[in-house]
């Protein structure tokens, strides 16, 4: 499993980035962040720090 970012309600305020352990968040050309789902280590740290709570867990 891993987490997924809606892009549709990202604020690209960019507080997920640096609390994810792995370095699997980057921002894509509109400041919306995005993460590389192979990458994720299902952690969590990320959705635990949204202010819109736009990221979810997804199945594989």
């Amino acid at each position: 499993m891993a987490y997924r970012i809606d892009e549709n309600v990202c604020i690209a305020c960019g507080a997920c980035e640096p609390v994810c352990p792995v370095d699997c968040i980057s921002a894509n050309e509109n400041g919306i962040r995005v993460i590389a789902e192979d990458d994720c280590v299902n952690c969590g740290a990320c959705a635990g720090v949204c202010p819109v709570q736009c990221i979810s867990e997804v199945a594989e």
